[in-house]
């Protein structure tokens, strides 16, 4: 019984970090190389990301981004990952 318990709730951690980092449906996750305090440089940055991986990208204001005639909502996460932190970005699709 103790070691289904166990199972069941390491079962719903892995799933609540994976929601937790971006990793849905529809969702773009990118991370990049530098972490940007700037939030206009960090804006610049995203969308040279996104247009390297061949997508047509425009900035509009308030966190959202135009992403191949979509509207995506910017969330930024800072999560460590093995003593280093790292600067996450999740476009999550904004519900019409």
């Amino acid at each position: 019984m103790k070691i289904i318990l166990f199972l069941a709730i390491l079962g719903l951690c892995l799933i609540g970090f994976n929601w937790l980092m971006g990793y849905r449906k529809n969702h773009i996750t990118i991370d990049l190389d530098e972490r940007y305090v700037d939030f206009k440089e960090y804006v610049e940055a995203i969308q040279s990301e996104l247009v390297n991986q061949g997508r047509e990208v425009s900035y509009i204001g308030n966190r959202k981004f135009i992403i191949d005639g979509q509207t995506y909502i910017f969330i930024e996460r800072n999560v460590s990952m093995g003593g280093v932190p790292l600067q996450r970005t999740i476009l999550k699709p904004e519900k019409d």
